[in-house]
């Protein structure tokens, strides 16, 4: 049985999520928007938002990132309640860097087919064959998984932390493939790779990309490592989502070809609205889709419950809660040097 205690509890299988949370109605002559920033005062919560996440929840967020600018935030708030608008895992890790803190999760249904490809009982076996190794989780995975990593990285830190491991030391790479083979190809480093995939960005087709190329030759291509290496080498660029974006804010093309996540594209229309973005739609692997399934059961109206109801909250058993920090801490300590962004979503009243 987990050590963790997740009220109340789900579990996703690898093809996309369980049945969601049920809540009670929520009376619709109440302005959703307006009881979101009230309760949010009277709580003195947070709320963070994936770029993964719908663009209605992301324009209500105080902060909007990827998973590496949401770790240092759930680390640096000094909120009492931290309410986390994206997966399973990102809530957790909150909850890791900030025991005190009530953490909120509008549905904890929300949660991650890598988490899922990758439980503990087989990693610890993976593990013990390779007992020499350095173990680095990528931080789509559960408090389990981390708490028996050396490391965990995120896509934007993934390569500068890799690089930062001696050369001799063997690798150990979990759960996903194609980003262990991304960075094991940019990095020269030879990595045991897990092998796990992202059922969004696996379902990238390469033909697919080839059609949007041909049908805009001069779109510039920017694509996740999760993605499947074929995808990749028809991109013009290869980073996060943060990076992502990043990219086509500096870069003068007009459109662009997009793969990741189709939420991300929500912040790039704000930020750059003179662009065109195209997403590169799945249609190819478990998942034909470009949007995690996950990701969409949160909803305005969980958050709005979750504020009011201060559940689902996420608890995490002490000793795995320490054991997991270790490797977190690690991550932030070995990443210090990469720069933090200027926070995206808009300035909330508080």
């Amino acid at each position: 049985m987990s050590d963790s205690l997740l009220v109340p509890s789900a579990s996703p299988t690898a093809r996309g999520p369980s049945q969601p949370t049920v809540r009670a109605p929520v009376d619709p002559r109440l302005d959703l928007v307006a009881e979101i920033h009230r309760l949010r005062r009277e709580r003195n919560a947070v709320i963070l938002a994936h770029y993964y996440q719908a663009g209605e929840i992301q324009d209500l967020a105080d902060f909007v990132g990827d998973s590496l600018d949401l770790s240092r935030k759930a680390a640096s708030t000094d909120a009492d309640v931290i309410v986390f608008c994206g997966v399973k895992f990102m809530a957790e890790v909150a909850k890791i860097l900030s025991p005190s803190k009530t953490v909120l999760l509008p549905d904890m249904a929300a949660g991650c087919s890598l988490e899922d490809s990758c439980k503990p009982g087989p990693f610890k076996a993976f593990r013990d064959a390779h007992p020499d190794h350095v173990a680095v989780s990528y931080i789509n995975c559960s408090a389990e998984v981390k708490a028996l990593s050396d490391i965990i990285v995120t896509s934007s830190n993934a390569e500068a932390i890799i690089r930062q491991i001696p050369a001799g030391k063997q690798i150990l790479f979990a759960p996903d493939r194609n980003l262990g083979a991304y960075l094991a190809k940019v990095t020269g480093r030879d990595m045991t790779l897990w092998p796990g995939t992202c059922i969004v960005h696996e379902s990238f087709a390469e033909r697919e990309l080839a059609k949007l190329k041909a049908r805009h030759p001069k779109a510039l291509v920017a694509s996740h490592p999760e993605s499947a290496p074929a995808v990749l080498a028809g991109s013009d660029h290869v980073g996060s989502t943060r990076s992502i974006l990043e990219y086509v804010l500096k870069t003068e093309a007009e459109t662009y070809i997009i793969g990741t996540d189709a939420g991300l594209i929500h912040q790039m229309q704000k930020q750059a609205p003179h662009k065109r973005f195209i997403p590169i739609a799945g249609t190819e692997g478990p998942c034909a889709c470009n949007a995690c399934p996950f990701m969409a059961l949160n909803t305005v109206e969980k958050l709005y419950l979750a504020l009011r109801d201060m559940t689902p909250h996420l608890e995490l058993a002490e000793p795995l809660r320490q054991a997991a920090a270790l490797p977190l801490e690690r991550m932030l300590a070995m990443s210090a040097s990469i720069p933090a962004p200027a926070e995206s979503a808009p300035a909330t009243v508080r």
